[in-house]
């Protein structure tokens, strides 16, 4: 069983039940060999990182347990080699990255587990720095196996998740390790919970959610779920065009799951119920070929041309969004609301992102955003520096926002 020191009252984070947790600052980690679950699964394009804000995120963290006098040991994954020890997926090219981004020497050990692992974090003196090799390339690590958890739990004395974006997975070093060593979260776990608690768990009303996409059938606890919690939901993106079809509008050549109708119907109802007003798009802008400033026309919702494609939200649509955001405290995001790679197609979800982030900026409203192409349909608006927070996330984002419990997180609570 698992004792953990306590120095001071447990910070006060909650997760989606409400519940407490502590934190790095609640826990005495002087000359403590730390096991700290990061994720460090960066995108990479031609041996380059082609985002670091996973990096950056993480060196509050290693900070504060440096000056903590901690041993730290960094533990994650890197893709998907399926218990392989595949070399495309190494985690080595990262030392060298982490020690220009974090400030601070960091070493690299080619295993996670094993006797050479310990000895080379036997050698860590304070505040010292290891990255261990990808944990998933061992199959045991996603089996959450006992005897492969206890082998990595016998490297640290303190475990500490700050991988809020893997705690969706039951997987030894996320939840097993919880089990076994004194558990307590890192500073961006503990920030990511308090932003999205404070979205949905207790927000401030009213709450508007944006949520977009090509398929509801991905979504379907997610749009069912807000319906019971916000007061509008903004939907947007092809899944819009499926719950036009299921009002009988013809969509012509949009992208839509017809298959969804009755499906798309209950989620309808259950708005309702809620009192839940789902907005959808007034008028929308169609083209007969998806390309860079292709030609497009501006129709109604109820009047697209037969031989044409729903790609993005119109003018009207904009500003009734508009309408019901100046009235609202909260707001979630999560997707965009048209084809925004491809410019103009791009105008409604850039129009209603900077519309969000003004507000925020003045203090009218907190925004969260996460999963899928949130973050670089945010880029692209150049409204991500302005919302309240945006999660690296994916498909724990996701499931947050289902209402499910994440085990990496309860794991925390036991």
């Amino acid at each position: 069983m698992r004792e953990a020191v306590q120095k001071t009252e447990m910070t006060e984070c909650a997760d989606n039940a409400g519940l407490k947790f502590p934190t790095i600052r609640d826990i005495d980690l002087e000359g403590k060999t730390v096991l700290l679950r990061a994720d460090l699964n960066v995108p990479k394009h031609n041996s380059q990182i082609t985002d670091h804000t996973r990096i950056d995120r993480l060196k509050p963290t290693i900070d504060d347990l440096r000056k903590q006098h901690a041993k730290i040991v960094v533990i994650s994954h890197f893709g998907r080699p399926d218990g392989d020890r595949n070399p495309q997926m190494s985690l080595a090219f990262l030392a060298p990255v982490l020690e220009k981004r974090w400030n601070c020497p960091v070493s690299f050990a080619p295993d996670c587990i094993g006797e050479n692992t310990k000895e080379m974090i036997s050698r860590l003196t304070a505040s010292q720095v290891i990255l261990l090799e990808n944990v998933r390339f061992y199959k045991e690590e996603e089996q959450n196996d006992p005897e492969f958890t206890q082998k990595l739990a016998s490297l640290g004395d303190i475990f500490v998740n700050d991988a809020f974006s893997a705690s969706h997975r039951a997987h030894a070093s996320t939840t097993g390790l919880a089990e076994i060593l004194p558990a307590v979260a890192g500073l961006l776990m503990e920030e990511e919970l308090k932003a999205l608690s404070a979205a949905l768990v207790a927000p401030e009303k009213p709450v508007i959610a944006f949520t977009g996409g090509s398929k509801i059938s991905t979504k379907l606890r997610v749009l069912n779920y807000l319906v019971a919690k916000v007061d509008f939901l903004v939907l947007g993106g092809a899944m819009a065009n499926t719950f036009l079809f299921a009002q009988g509008i013809n969509v012509g050549q949009s992208m839509c799951e017809k298959n969804m109708e009755s499906e798309a119907k209950a989620i309808l109802e259950n708005a309702a119920k809620s009192g839940c007003e789902i907005i959808l798009p007034r008028d929308l802008v169609a083209a007969k070929e998806l390309k860079e400033n292709g030609e497009h026309i501006i129709v109604d919702a109820h009047s697209i041309p037969a031989t044409h494609s729903a790609i993005d939200i119109g003018p009207k649509s904009i500003d009734y969004i508009r309408e019901k955001l100046a009235l609202c405290k909260t707001v979630i995001w999560n997707g965009p609301l048209g084809v925004f790679e491809i410019k103009p197609f791009d105008n409604g979800t850039n129009s209603v992102a900077l519309a969000v982030a003004q507000r925020t900026k003045a203090g009218q409203c907190i925004s969260v955003a996460g999963g899928g192409d949130t973050i670089a349909a945010l880029e692209n608006a150049g409204a991500a520096d302005d919302f309240t927070y945006i999660s690296t996330a994916g498909g724990a984002f996701l499931e947050w926002l289902e209402g499910r419990k994440l085990p990496g997180v309860q794991a925390l609570l036991k």
